[in-house]
């Protein structure tokens, strides 16, 4: 057995520290007698296999180191430093929660509500949805549904309808019904179907998220010139305004039609006790401020109210008047009532409504007259005034009891996070 191949052989024994410390041995002898030039190349024909030898040891024969070995080595910082780096760039990625053990390319962050084929792949649609009109509907609407679909689908808008009556096969008989999305759940508003169908996720490939009652009439209303004009003037929340002549109700005077402005932004109400609205107000209902009938969202606005609708409280009462908050910006400006296209309300009973043929000609006064009353008296009347196939009063009774709630929720919020800061106050 020849010298060197008996100096590789002791070398394959010892671990990476000794070796390296063998390497600086040879080194420092040679140091010492730098002076002749034949040594001083033989020096160096030693160093050279020595150090090729430490980098097979710690980049191809590392596989074969005892495990204490290894812990030595990490003492150098070299295992540890590629392990580190390694761990604080995955850290970095912001993956959605529950897809951590999935690589990320797998990983189909968002979805939509466009039907596909049973076999095959759909062509390549250039007009393909780009808004979603989403509506509560009964089918003894369908007069007023009809009318409303019809337009929006021929502005290339994705239609959602969702059932609270649970009847589904009526609908067939249009010639629409198989290209909107049908969501059938008996005595549901459209706020339990939004807060369970309508998630962001779902949604986001929607620019505008048109959320609307069954019981208004579009005939002046065009949906492609309404996105136009929310789009130019910047409006993240908004509605069409209402006829008022044509509206059978009309709750706010903000949400009437003005004939002379294209989009308007606030109210000028005189009252009293610095209860009126004036130029100088900055809070609903005077200004960034809409009703819940007819509401538009824009993608980035739905994002944040979803996640303000409380799963339990389906009227969603008290909601509109912290709208402002998911405006993306100062709710004065980014929040309005769009004149230029309007629609009408006919105040139709639904939800709980009887039959219109049974119809009590003093619901609407009655109605009328709940909007002064107290949560309390409400209570009171509608438990001695309640028809018996008319369940209006107990629907209204819990949106007063919801609104109570959401009240109480919203301020217990404000007062435990102390991290976040009003940005009205």
């Amino acid at each position: 057995m020849s010298e060197n191949q008996s100096v590789s052989r002791e070398v394959s024994y010892i671990n990476p520290v000794e070796a390296f410390l063998y390497t600086i041995d040879e080194w420092c002898i040679c140091v010492s007698v730098l002076a002749d030039q034949k040594v001083r190349r033989s020096c160096f024909c030693t160093i050279l296999p020595a150090a090729s030898l430490l980098c097979v040891v710690f980049f191809i024969g590392s596989a074969y180191i005892a495990p204490d070995h290894k812990e030595k080595l990490s003492l150098w910082g070299i295992t540890g430093s590629l392990q580190n780096f390694k761990l604080n760039k995955c850290e970095n990625q912001c993956r959605p929660h529950g897809s951590e053990t999935l690589p990320e390319g797998i990983v189909s962050k968002t979805s939509n509500l466009e039907m596909r084929p049973l076999w095959g792949f759909p062509e390549k649609d250039t007009n393909s949805s780009v808004n979603l009109l989403a509506v509560a509907v009964g089918i003894k609407q369908k007069d007023l549904i009809n009318k409303m679909v019809t337009k929006f689908l021929s502005c290339n808008f994705k239609v959602m309808l969702f059932h609270y009556d649970g009847n589904v096969d009526e609908w067939k008989g249009f010639k629409w019904s198989d290209s909107v999305i049908h969501v059938s759940a008996a005595n549901q508003t459209k706020w339990w179907f939004a807060k369970r169908f309508l998630h962001p996720d779902i949604v986001a490939e929607y620019g505008y998220i048109f959320l609307w009652d069954e019981d208004l009439g579009v005939d002046y209303f065009h949906p492609e010139r309404y996105v136009s004009v929310i789009r130019s003037e910047g409006l993240e929340i908004s509605q069409p305004a209402l006829d008022p002549q044509k509206s059978i109700e009309l709750h706010h005077q903000i949400t009437a039609r003005g004939r002379r402005s294209i989009v308007h932004r606030r109210i000028y109400k005189p009252g009293t006790n610095g209860k009126g609205c004036d130029g100088s107000s900055t809070a609903p209902p005077c200004t960034g401020w809409i009703e819940m009938m007819a509401p538009v969202f824009s993608r980035a606005a739905w994002r944040c109210v979803w996640y303000m609708i409380q799963n339990d409280l389906i009227h969603a009462w008290g909601l509109d008047m912290q709208l402002g908050y998911c405006a993306q910006g100062d709710r004065t400006k980014n929040v309005g009532v769009v004149d230029a296209e309007y629609i009408i309300h006919y105040g139709r009973p639904t939800l709980g409504g009887m039959d219109r043929n049974k119809k009590n000609s003093s619901v609407k006064g009655q109605t009328s007259q709940s909007k002064n009353l107290t949560s309390r008296e409400i209570l009171v009347r509608s438990s001695h005034r309640s028809h018996p196939n008319d369940h209006r009063y107990d629907v209204r009774r819990q949106s007063y009891i919801e609104l109570d709630i959401f009240r109480k929720r919203w301020n217990k919020s404000v007062e435990e996070d102390k991290c976040w800061i009003d940005p009205y106050q």
